[in-house]
């Protein structure tokens, strides 16, 4: 009886994964893929009005005539992963199809075709590293969908072909394809490039292809939850960016072939994530760059559907400055025609600042943000990050804070090292267990941050640190963290407490209270300034003509110390103009 129930279960199970999901019948003619025939028009009126937008096509405009005498992509693997390959090859088709729906020079669509054919005889797009995949097919569906009318049709069959062999197939299999069961950036990545591959080609094969759809609709909700409650991103700036972008165009592919995204967009904390990037980026220009996340802020192309969609055009208010500015870095450039898509959409001369300067999210990595203005790179900055590293490219951070004022960022984050020159060394870095060698990466472990480490231990991967409330007056702002479950085997209690009061000046109160034996706290202040001890319980910090004190404060004596962040092992990356600075 017990196996009957089972048969009955699995059968049950199997009819509804078959169920139709969305009206495929009514799937727009190509193009149907973000810009729909007729669009160009909206962007070159856009463009004609604004010299920040004309500086962007004229970016795309140049790298489309720099690639016209350029080699095609070859299949050459860096390490585990073609993805270099696949991102050139995208960044390529994309562009040159831009250039060509903009100017019907069929020089960019017939360069684009060449690269569509020589990625198509690739003998795989490397399964194995399944991102590769999903962004070669976004590749492939973008030129197929955009130069449709232009395209042979048997490089249209090629194309197919190798999304149907090497994309769908290449996602049959279940150790490869582990993004399906993901919640993390690749799921987006993944799920967006083989549905943006199936609306492509779906009027050709129409079955593969609404198996694909609906596999995606099934699945992606997995990594949309981590958006929630209230916008926070778990991965960070960095990961936003990439994850996010390709979430974007997935939704805005959906509703532009298909009327309808599902409801994807109004998944919790989805669309208010746009604020957790706005206030991620310091005065400075730099970011709150906890996780595997670059230090250096770029401008995100995806803003502007946020800002279309939320109907705020504050959203874009830095966005804003970045285009005025000739050499802005764009994140995941190689999606830049995105950009003039959406802005397109959006009434640039409504951008105001934002009229808040506090941000807080309490989701899986909770953080409290406070920026003193949003017009003088001197205004104040103060993130504080709770969180577990047991998050997807977590670092061992909980409790740490970044601080600017007066134009200087006295705390601050190294910010990740990147990945080939871990693993080309033979590093684990994808072991996130406790006794895992990606906790002896000098930029990721406890003892580089601006936090705590007691017994000279690594942080409890598995521990979190919640936000237990915030202070939002102007005598008082800033977070208290619940550290307790990061330090669970060495203290009894850990409360971390962050705040400015009205002058801006920093506190960070710590109350420790330890079980039956002792415990050795070391606190740590990672900072580009330079420092020296000038008494008992006092250091101070100079950068840029600025000085500032840390004093100590505490009922037992304490050692203050100057450390050097000179790396351990020959695998780290160096971290030159910068210290640590603190006590034992």
């Amino acid at each position: 009886m017990k196996k009957l129930l089972l048969i009955l279960s699995l059968l049950v199970g199997s009819r509804s994964l078959g169920a139709r999901t969305l009206n495929y019948d009514r799937i727009a003619p190509h193009p149907r893929l973000l810009l729909p025939a007729g669009g160009e028009e909206g962007i070159r009126q856009a463009v004609a009005q604004s010299p920040g937008l004309q500086r962007v096509e004229q970016r795309i405009f140049a790298f489309c005539d720099s690639t016209l005498t350029a080699a095609p992509v070859e299949r050459i693997k860096e390490g585990k992963r073609l993805l270099a390959v696949s991102r050139e090859a995208l960044k390529r088709i994309y562009y040159l199809s831009y250039a060509y729906r903009m100017t019907d020079d069929a020089r960019y669509a017939d360069r684009a075709a060449a690269e569509m054919e020589a990625v198509c005889r690739f003998t795989d797009w490397n399964p194995t590293h399944f991102l590769d995949v999903g962004e070669m097919v976004t590749a492939l569906a973008i030129g197929y969908d955009w130069l449709y009318g232009r395209l042979t049709p048997e490089l249209r069959r090629t194309v197919r072909e190798a999304i149907l062999e090497k994309g769908f197939k290449a996602a049959e299999n279940g150790k490869n394809a582990w993004f399906y069961r993901s919640t993390n950036n690749w799921n987006a990545v993944c799920n967006s490039g083989l549905t943006l591959g199936a609306l492509a080609i779906f009027e050709d094969a129409p079955q593969a292809a609404e198996a694909i759809v609906e596999k995606c609709l099934q699945t992606n909700p997995k990594t949309m939850e981590c958006y929630g409650p209230d916008g926070g991103y778990p991965e960070g700036f960095g990961y936003w960016g990439y994850g996010t972008s390709f979430e974007v165009l997935l939704i805005a592919s959906l509703e532009s072939a298909l009327g309808t995204d599902n409801g994807l967009t109004q998944t919790a904390g989805f669309l208010p994530s746009a604020r957790f990037m706005q206030y991620m980026t310091a005065p400075s220009g730099d970011c709150f760059c906890f996780s595997d996340s670059p230090c250096e802020a770029e401008a995100n192309m995806m803003l502007f559907w946020f800002a279309r969609k939320l109907n705020d055009p504050s959203v874009l208010w830095l966005e804003k400055g970045y285009l005025n500015e000739p050499d802005t870095r764009f994140a995941e450039d190689r999606l830049l025609p995105s950009l003039l898509v959406f802005a397109s959409q959006v009434d640039l001369d409504a951008i105001r600042p934002p009229k808040r300067n506090t941000w807080v999210n309490r989701g899986r990595t909770p953080l409290y943000i406070y920026r003193g203005g949003w017009k003088s790179p001197e205004d104040t900055y103060l993130g504080i990050k709770g969180g577990t590293a047991s998050t997807s490219h977590a670092h061992m951070d909980a409790g740490s804070f970044v601080y600017e004022k007066s134009g200087v960022r006295w705390s601050m984050d190294l910010g990740m090292q990147s990945y080939i020159t871990l693993e080309s060394r033979g590093v684990d870095l994808w072991n996130m267990s406790q006794t895992g060698q990606r906790w002896e990466v000098y930029r990721l472990c406890n003892q580089a941050h601006s936090t705590l480490t007691v017994n000279g231990r690594r942080h409890n991967v598995k521990g979190v640190a919640p936000i237990l409330r915030t202070f939002d007056k102007p005598a008082k702002r800033g977070a208290e963290v619940d550290l307790t479950e990061i330090f669970d085997a060495d203290l009894k209690k850990a409360v971390r407490t962050v705040t400015l009061d009205r002058r801006d000046d920093l506190t960070v109160c710590d109350r420790l209270e330890t079980g039956a034996e002792p415990a050795e706290v070391m606190w740590v202040l990672t900072t580009p300034a330079e420092a020296r001890i000038v008494g008992p319980n006092a250091i101070e910090l100079t950068a840029s003509g600025r000085t500032m004190l840390l004093t100590v404060e505490c009922p037992t004596p304490v050692d203050l110390q100057i450390w050097t962040n000179e790396p351990p092992h020959d695998y780290d990356h160096p971290n030159p103009g910068t210290r640590r600075v603190g006590f034992l």
